[in-house]
């Protein structure tokens, strides 16, 4: 009985001591899995927080495609428009204006009489030129009688030799005297003829700055033009071509303009000449556009635009330009490239204010960064964020 009873204690015992383990050994577990899951969770945290770090460290950036020209081959630029011929009228017969037949604005042909001039002065000096005249040949014709004379004389040795050569000297000094009484009568008669004054060629009166009873002087250094006559059937039409398109500017090459006073009305014209040279402070080419003016709807001095046509192989891109930067060795813009930025050197044309044109550095598939920083430099990582699509301009 004694013996069941401390084999039943026994086992009892033993019982307790594996469930002590048992439990030791679940706490000791439990213990393990706890630890190793804060050791993995340190892990994936730092982790992390490197992965954000590196991620933190690369500049996020906003990129646009360059976008092709939406106005084609044409450029408009501004020019001057100015009459075929302009020309301003002096007096060549200095007097008093004696009347004037045309105001401002007329039109007037070739040869009309615009003014007359009177010359009482003139008058006067043709009158002494005609008595000096006459005095001069009476001279010449008797100095011939006397030479022809004495040349008959001295055949038969009546005279002297030394006589009859001063006398054929005499009749030569004489008419050489009367050759220049008669020019000096020619030019006091074309003096004359400078009295009446007329139009050189049709046109319009555009000044006149004189009156009846004014003093006027002739020519044209310290005198006052009496008169300006512009021609106006057809005009001329100054523009100043940038140097990058020089080269498209052939004598020939058909054009349009139009004005602000007919917007909705296009004159055709046509380029004529160019200057032939870069003008060094502006870097342009002078081009002289002519237009048909025969109703005189275009007025001399007017500013026109002008839309020229460029040829098919001058095409061009755009940028906005808020992605230009402005470096001492010149324009460049910032590119993505396989991750990493690169400075492109651009050539730029015409600025259309919120974007600009490309003329050569960039193609249609380059990343361009948008609102780049001043110190952007090759070769930084750099992380697209957004594609903006959108042509600025």
């Amino acid at each position: 009985m004694e013996t069941l009873q401390s084999a039943q204690t026994n086992k009892a015992q033993r019982t307790g001591s594996s469930l002590k383990w048992l439990v030791l050994l679940i706490v000791v577990c439990l213990i393990a899995v706890v630890i190793t899951a804060g050791i993995l969770q340190r892990t994936r945290a730092n982790a992390a927080l490197v992965q954000a770090t590196e991620a933190a460290s690369v500049a996020s950036v906003d990129v646009v495609h360059p976008t092709i020209d939406g106005t084609g081959n044409e450029i408009v630029l501004p020019g001057n428009a100015q009459a075929f011929v302009d020309t301003p009228i002096y007096a060549r017969t200095s007097g008093y204006l004696k009347a004037w037949y045309f105001d401002i604005g007329s039109h007037v042909r070739k040869g009309q009489l615009l003014a007359e001039i009177e010359a009482p002065e003139l008058d006067k000096q043709l009158l002494q030129a005609h008595a000096n005249l006459a005095t001069a040949q009476s001279n010449y014709n008797l100095a011939t009688i006397t030479a022809n004379r004495n040349q008959r004389l001295l055949k038969t040795n009546s005279i002297s030799t030394q006589e009859t050569d001063h006398a054929v000297a005499q009749a030569a000094s004489t008419k050489s005297i009367a050759d220049a009484s008669a020019a000096e009568l020619a030019r006091l008669e074309q003096l004359k003829t400078y009295q009446r004054i007329y139009a050189p060629f049709d046109g319009v009166i555009t000044a006149r700055n004189t009156d009846v009873g004014a003093v006027i002087d002739a020519g044209a250094g310290s005198a006052k033009e009496l008169f300006h006559i512009s021609a106006v059937d057809k005009l001329r039409v100054f523009v100043s071509l940038p140097e990058a398109w020089s080269r498209s500017a052939h004598p020939g090459t058909k054009a349009t303009l139009n004005l602000v006073e007919f917007p909705e009305k296009t004159f055709p014209c046509i380029l004529v000449r160019t200057s032939g040279s870069i003008e060094t402070a502006t870097r342009t080419l002078l081009t002289e556009f002519d237009v048909d003016n025969p109703t005189g709807e275009l007025l001399p001095g007017s500013y026109v635009q002008v839309h020229f046509k460029l040829p098919s192989s001058a095409t061009s891109l755009t940028v906005p330009a808020n992605t230009l930067l402005f470096r001492s060795e010149g324009m460049r813009v910032g590119v993505v490239k396989d991750g990493k930025t690169k400075l492109v050197p651009i050539t730029i044309g015409r600025d259309y204010g919120l974007s600009v044109e490309v003329l050569a550095g960039l193609q249609p598939t380059d990343a361009v960064i948008l609102d780049p920083s001043d110190s952007l430099i090759d070769g930084l990582d750099v992380r697209i964020r957004a594609v903006q699509g959108k042509k600025q301009k």
